[in-house]
């Protein structure tokens, strides 16, 4: 391969093809998108087995070369072994390297040294979840301090991240790019489920404290709605937050576990009266943005991740009595979800891949190196962040 060819590596998901979350999807998304920009892409993938037969390998994908690092642990301790041979094997390949997240930030350090250049998006801020132990908080709170000095340049999904990290590194170090999405297929067919369209809200989200999904449920079965509630995400036995939340849902929720088949989620969400959206912890998420291009009127915690992404034409609550508020409002008012709706539409366009993608070719040819393009258009609406309170729209 000529070395004037630019190549980059990507760290930190489990690797593609998409099939686990926003980052595996993203990184599907810019892997297939500088290879057809003529870039050489590698992007490792990981694989727990019970023995290591190949510890590295590597096959084609469209285009892009999958760097498969077998693993013979599970967990938390899978994970960071994973992080660890693959920033072993990218010191050794040369390129720009994506790193998506900070959990292996303990190795970044090595990578620096051996003369790595290393793009990082810092997502969210991860050692404010409540469900983690003060040893796992101080852990990530450590990564994040030494991935922000290990990188050369951070990217921000969101302008609250990005304000945040400043407290880290200097502004100029940082670059504040949004998570993507696109229109859903226009011949999308009925829900799933048995759900009757417009006769229903959806919550697809981990269930996790930090996520309000008690919160939701709770304020949902107050009262009967004459609609359903679909709870999408796992559910686990003998986990106490998860049994709380199956204990307080009424007779018209209806939590179907996770559903992994992107079709059936885009019906879901295009078919919803309303999208409910209780995170307070993260940046730019996935899960709204794909809400926003399916057009869903928005039920959303208000903190200033929410009301950035999301825009002020939704509802947004602060409890369990301002939720319930905006359920029933959502529920009677079909003029104001008609215009939230619409607001959504509108607000989307911050958020197209297109964009997203571009903006991220630009910083990876700064920090490898490789000429800048020629300046083109972008729509990054990286304006700062409000913090607003408030459960009208």
């Amino acid at each position: 391969m000529p070395v004037d060819v630019p190549t980059l590596l990507i760290l930190g998901t489990r690797g593609i093809p998409a099939a686990h979350g926003g980052f595996e999807t993203f990184a599907e998304r810019l892997a297939l998108y500088l290879a057809g920009r003529g870039w050489r892409v590698g992007v490792y993938c990981q694989a727990e087995v019970d023995r290591v037969g190949d510890r590295i390998s590597t096959r084609t994908w469209n285009g892009i070369e999958l760097i498969t690092v077998e693993v013979a642990l599970r967990g938390p301790a899978a994970t960071l072994a994973f992080d660890a041979f693959c920033v072993k094997d990218a010191a050794s390949r040369g390129g720009v390297c994506l790193v998506l997240g900070y959990n292996g930030a303990a190795f970044l350090p090595y990578l620096r040294v051996r003369g790595g250049r290393i793009l990082t998006n810092m997502d969210g801020i991860e050692w404010r979840r409540p469900k983690w132990s003060l040893p796992v908080r101080t852990f990530f709170y450590l990564s994040e301090w030494i991935a922000a000095w290990a990188s050369q340049r951070l990217v921000a999904d969101h302008p609250a991240i990005a304000d945040h990290l400043a407290h880290r590194r200097p502004r100029r170090a940082i670059a504040t790019i949004p998570y993507g999405g696109d229109p859903p297929p226009a011949d999308l067919g009925p829900p799933p489920l048995g759900l009757t369209a417009g006769r229903y809200l959806v919550s697809i989200a981990r269930i996790e404290p930090d996520n309000n999904i008690l919160t939701l449920v709770e304020a949902f079965s107050r009262k009967p709605r004459g609609m359903r509630l679909v709870v999408l995400g796992t559910l686990k036995v003998g986990n106490a937050y998860h049994r709380a939340v199956e204990d307080a849902a009424g007779l018209e929720v209806l939590m179907p576990g996770a559903i992994y088949e992107p079709e059936l989620v885009q019906s879901l969400r295009v078919h919803a009266r309303a999208y409910l959206h209780g995170h307070t912890v993260g940046g730019t998420n996935p899960s709204l943005v794909e809400a926003l291009w399916a057009g869903n009127a928005v039920i959303a915690h208000d903190n200033p991740f929410n009301r950035h992404t999301a825009g002020d034409g939704q509802f947004y609550f602060t409890d369990g009595d301002s939720c319930a508020a905006a359920i029933e409002r959502v529920i009677a008012d079909d003029d104001a979800v008609a215009a939230a709706g619409a607001a959504a539409r509108a607000r989307a366009e911050s958020f197209r891949w297109d964009d997203v993608l571009a903006a991220y070719e630009g910083e990876l040819r700064r920090v490898g190196g490789y000429p800048a393009l020629a300046a083109s258009p972008i729509r990054i609406d990286a304006s700062p962040a409000r913090a607003t309170v408030g459960t009208d729209m």
